[in-house]
C-alpha cells in the first residue's frame, strides 16, 4: 500500500540559451529550481525541454529533476522524470520516480507525483513505496 505525501512548492524556471524556432515550433530549455514544503521538505533541481507550437493551447515538455531533502522525516534524494502535453487545452502529465535513483533513507523508492496549480500556488500529492 503506497504512502501519500502532500504539501506545496514554489518553482523558478530560467531559460538556458535562446529558444530555437526554425519551423514554427519553438524548442527551448529551462533550468528548474523548486522548494518543497509539507511532507516533502527540501529542494528540486533539474532541466526541462519544451516544444511550444503556434497553437497557444498545444505544447509539450519533458524534464528530469532531483529532489534532495526529507520525505516524512527520511533523508535522501531521488529523481523525478516528467512528461507532459497540452493538446488544444487538454492536459496530460506523468511524473514518476526514476527506478533505483533513491539514496540514503530513500533508497529503493518508487512512486508517482501529481501536482495542481490554483490560486497562485502549486500543490502536490506524491504516492510512494519504500522497501521494508
Amino acid at each position: 500500500m503506497p504512502t501519500v505525501a502532500r504539501g506545496q512548492f514554489t518553482v523558478k524556471m530560467t531559460p538556458i540559451g535562446k529558444a530555437n524556432d526554425d519551423c514554427g515550433v519553438a524548442l527551448g530549455r529551462m533550468s528548474l529550481s523548486k522548494q518543497f514544503e509539507g511532507d516533502m521538505v527540501g529542494f528540486g533541481h533539474g532541466e526541462m525541454l519544451t516544444a511550444l507550437t503556434p497553437v497557444k493551447s498545444s505544447a509539450g515538455y519533458v524534464a528530469v529533476e532531483r529532489f534532495s531533502g526529507s520525505l516524512h522525516g527520511r533523508q535522501g534524494s531521488f529523481v523525478f522524470q516528467h512528461s507532459g502535453t497540452l493538446d488544444q487545452g487538454a492536459q496530460r502529465l506523468a511524473i514518476s520516480v526514476v527506478p533505483d535513483s533513491g539514496t540514503e533513507q530513500l533508497s529503493g523508492i518508487r512512486g508517482t507525483f501529481k501536482l495542481a496549480v490554483g490560486e497562485g500556488r502549486h500543490t502536490y500529492e506524491f504516492k510512494y513505496t519504500l522497501p521494508t
